[in-house]
């Protein structure tokens, strides 16, 4: 399974030790969670919004993409006043969602929550993964906090920005 080819922005990470595990976190997640590779495009970015016509690989690549724009607009307009690790942005932005292939599963042709899934929301499970791979902390902090877990602590800059881009990328979806 070629994982770049699904999250082709996985080359922007410059660090190639740190790329690499970002790669075996997306295969350890699909084979933990059970998925074929055909079924990877059909799953959706989240199952709060009925028909969502967004996949949660459109969606990595999109809040990683805008992840990026902040951090180079940041480099450009305040230089090193609050500078953001770029490659500890990125693999947090691409990997903030992988624990969804272990919250969700298909059954009878929908998706839906997994029995791991109503014990553990992704942000935890995905997390987890990524600590047992040998993340480093930062990253593991990124998808631990990019979601309403992370208003307990506080977010790191990189996890700041990719909490926001994430929520800039899902509420427009909603419905209503």
């Amino acid at each position: 399974m070629d994982i770049i080819k699904l999250i082709p922005e996985i080359d922007l990470i410059k660090d190639e030790n740190l790329r690499s595990k970002v790669i075996k976190a997306w295969e350890k997640a699909i084979l933990l969670g059970g998925w074929e590779e055909d079924e990877l495009p059909l799953i959706p970015f989240t199952l709060l919004i009925k028909n969502v016509p967004i996949n949660l690989f459109q969606h990595t690549r999109a809040v990683t993409r805008c992840a990026l724009g902040v951090y180079e607009a940041y480099e450009r307009i305040y230089g090193k006043i609050n500078p953001l690790n770029r490659d500890i942005l990125l693999a947090g932005a691409i990997l903030h969602d992988v624990g969804k292939l272990l919250e969700y599963e298909k059954s009878r042709g929908e998706f839906v929550k997994s029995k791991r899934g109503k014990l553990l929301r992704h942000p935890i499970s995905g997390a987890a993964l990524a600590w047992s791979l040998g993340l480093p902390e930062e990253v593991c902090h990124i998808i631990a906090a990019h979601s309403k877990e992370g208003d307990h602590v506080k977010r790191s800059p990189e996890a700041f920005v990719v909490y926001h881009c994430d929520f800039a990328n899902f509420e427009p979806f909603r419905e209503g």
